[in-house]
């Protein structure tokens, strides 16, 4: 694994406070190779296992403020799993109740995790967003429906991309001691982008941004022609979206990368074999996205990028060679050049 710059190791007050303030990673072969410092901010490390928790936090401790969230409430969202986990991680320590809305087409591990958290968990089919069924609006309405629920609405919710600026934004400045040319992200709310970018672009201007989107979302040509128009479609968990969320209005970005589900897959063999990090189809993205955005840049640049979540969270698909074979995703490239393309 690559060096690792880390911020306070101070106790924290209960779970609530061990969110964030996570480790930020020098991929030191990637970065040979490619000529430039790349770094990943290692979002796995948080109570529950992905970046998702941090906007869990920021959600939940908004709502309590602001009285819609009261002792003994139960706590609603519709989400592919990341942020569902943190959600009922959090509400445990809470004393809250939590009911996740999920598409039933998720990775098993995601659902496991949930019930083991004493989620109450309510699978609907996949479908497009303006289908009633969709699992945002299930969820919207299941809330409306229970006495004493709170729906988190990520998507639209402003504490989530507030968790960013307020946290990973300032993190990543504090931990490259304000230098960074370049922050390479996917995105599925748009919180994640969205506060980190606006953080870095107020430190700095220069700070290059750039959107990693995967096959079936419309984000990339949103970025690179203005119209919401997807391509193919994806084995990717939580990530591109159909539409524009409040979220992701707040993100300020300079150019978007498509990146093949194939090239995510052998980046995510390739970190578990060369760097020791074992990662989700996401962060595998984000990483291929990053080593490109750092290619074109002057020598010494540093470009900083996202693990969401841990491959463990995916072990019965992506790192399934049956699995993989069935959506005809066998590796092929497994050295840097093939992988890169260049």
């Amino acid at each position: 694994m690559g060096t690792m710059l880390s911020l306070s190791t101070a106790p924290s007050a209960g779970v609530f406070g061990a969110v964030g303030n996570t480790p930020l990673i020098r991929l030191e072969r990637l970065s040979r190779y490619v000529g430039r410092d790349l770094f990943v901010k290692a979002e796995q490390l948080n109570p529950g296992g992905s970046i998702k928790d941090r906007a869990a936090r920021w959600m939940i401790e908004a709502a309590e403020r602001d009285g819609r969230l009261a002792a003994g409430g139960t706590i609603v969202e519709g989400t592919a799993g990341n942020t569902g986990i943190g959600l009922a991680l959090l509400a445990l320590a809470r004393g809250y109740r939590c009911l996740i809305v999920m598409p039933d087409n998720q990775a098993p591990e995601k659902y496991d995790t949930l019930r083991a958290l004493r989620a109450e968990l309510h699978l609907v089919k996949p479908t497009k967003f303006s289908d009633p069924a969709h699992f945002y609006h299930t969820a919207k309405r299941l809330a409306a429906e229970r006495s004493g629920a709170c729906w988190m609405d990520q998507f639209e919710n402003p504490a989530n991309s507030q968790a960013h600026y307020a946290a990973t934004g300032p993190e990543i400045w504090t931990q490259l001691g304000g230098r960074i040319d370049a922050l390479v992200a996917s995105s599925g709310t748009g919180g994640t982008i969205g506060g980190t970018s606006r953080f870095l672009k107020e430190k700095d201007a220069q700070v290059r941004v750039v959107l990693a989107d995967p096959g079936g979302s419309g984000l990339f040509a949103y970025v690179k022609h203005g119209e919401l128009k997807s391509q193919g479609s994806s084995i990717t968990e939580g990530i591109g979206i159909m539409r524009i969320t409040a979220n992701f209005g707040q993100a300020q970005i300079d150019d978007a990368l498509f990146v093949p589900d194939a090239k995510a897959v052998e980046m995510a063999e390739w970190l578990l074999q060369y760097e020791g990090l074992h990662v989700g189809s996401s962060a595998a993205l984000n990483v291929w996205a990053a080593a490109q955005v750092a290619a074109t840049l002057p020598q010494a640049a540093r470009v900083v990028t996202f693990v969401c979540d841990s491959g463990q969270r995916y072990q019965s698909r992506l790192f399934n060679p049956a699995w993989l074979a069935e959506k005809n995703l066998t590796p092929v490239e497994h050295e840097l050049p093939g992988i890169l393309g260049f």
